[in-house]
């Protein structure tokens, strides 16, 4: 495993770190969702056993069992060897004790006495003001630091790229999350400000949130390497950043943590050549998918409520980015919020409202038509 300086903080972590988001699960016919603990407990283990010594978790992951869970992961003296995250659930803040509140129940669920980087979770220009600055929470949480209670602050960044730089200057955090992969490059330039400020840099959807961990030919291609899965080359291409300190991955198997290891453990990483030819393909790719649709939305509302947009972002995965496995699962999917909101394409009945609307010009009952039969 290689280990990076965590920006200013003296700490020295694994490039490869554990999010446990996505954690073994088991559900009721009512949707009610508990953390298999023992089995999540071997496999966090399994990941400090190959040399990961960064966990992070967050007061809503895995219906918020997943604290717990990684508290009793480590026990048995990993909790001196590892360095813990979580955050402070910012969104659920209404009243001025909240932050402190959270954290000591975090504690709790955590079993520890500390928590060696707590971020505010999900902030970006409007959290900042309308929450953290309102309830005084960066008050509660640098006073709970100077207890012992937190070693050092940070936040997790969800937001325009150039909102990151306003949050940076306040010159209180020491590390920052945010989402960096060859699909989203939008924050390239923020995160090598924060690392020129001393921050530690933590990238979350190293592999787009589960887009990158099927097959892609034309990744593959672009380094002329056949025989490399798209999961490893993502991840490679986030820590060839040398702004990167480490790329947390939601690991559910023990067979997912043992391949994030090789891959994040590989002393030669992707060369300036083949980093370049990857960017130029997905710069390619990107601008290949507008073409096709940008997203824009304004074909919506359709009558029949079918999420255009979003189909058509499913059709780019498959036809552009050649992620047809990935496409075909999400598509699948439609009408669950979380995924996509609205109907697939087959309820389309051809009215045309969305025509006239579509500033490119596309033929949307025949594109829809082909997204249908293509993923349906």
């Amino acid at each position: 495993m290689r280990y990076n300086s965590f920006g200013n903080t003296g700490i020295k972590i694994s490039a490869l770190g554990f999010g446990s988001m996505r954690l073994p699960m088991s559900w009721s016919e009512g949707g009610v969702g508990h953390v298999k603990m023992d089995e999540s407990v071997a496999l966090i283990r399994r990941a400090f056993e190959l040399g990961v010594n960064y966990v992070d978790s967050a007061w809503f992951y895995c219906q918020g069992e997943s604290e717990t869970a990684v508290g009793r992961a480590l026990k048995d003296g990993w909790r001196e060897k590892i360095t813990l995250s979580t955050k402070l659930p910012v969104g659920k803040v209404e009243k001025r004790d909240d932050g402190r509140r959270f954290l000591e129940e975090q504690l709790k669920r955590l079993d520890t006495d500390h928590i060696d980087v707590y971020h505010l979770h999900g902030v970006g220009k409007e959290a900042m003001r309308d929450v953290v600055d309102r309830f005084h929470l960066l008050d509660d949480v640098l006073k709970a630091k100077d207890e012992g209670m937190i070693r050092h602050v940070s936040f997790s960044f969800h937001d325009k790229p150039e909102e990151m730089i306003p949050i940076i200057d306040r010159g209180c955090f020491s590390s920052v999350l945010c989402q960096y992969n060859l699909l989203d490059r939008a924050n390239e330039e923020s995160i090598a400000y924060a690392k020129s400020k001393g921050l530690g840099v933590v990238i979350m959807g190293p592999v787009a949130g589960g887009r990158l961990k099927y097959p892609s030919e034309a990744f593959k291609k672009a380094i002329g390497n056949k025989q490399i899965k798209t999961p490893e080359l993502a991840l490679r291409f986030v820590l060839s950043n040398p702004n990167v300190d480490c790329a947390l991955s939601g690991m559910e198997t023990i067979q997912m943590v043992e391949e994030n290891v090789v891959a994040a453990s590989d002393e030669t990483p992707l060369s300036t050549d083949e980093k370049a030819a990857i960017e130029k393909t997905a710069d390619d790719l990107k601008q290949l998918a507008s073409l096709y649709c940008t997203g824009c939305a304004y074909c919506l509302p359709c009558p029949q409520d079918v999420n255009i947009p979003k189909c058509f972002e499913f059709m780019n995965y498959h036809r552009v980015y050649g992620l047809t496995e990935h496409a075909r699962n999400q598509y699948a999917q439609f009408g669950k919020p979380w995924i996509a909101k609205g109907k697939d394409a087959s309820h389309c009945i051809e009215c045309g409202a969305c025509l006239e609307k579509c500033p490119q010009k596309i033929p949307i009952i025949e594109r829809l038509k082909e997204t249908h039969a293509a993923l349906g």
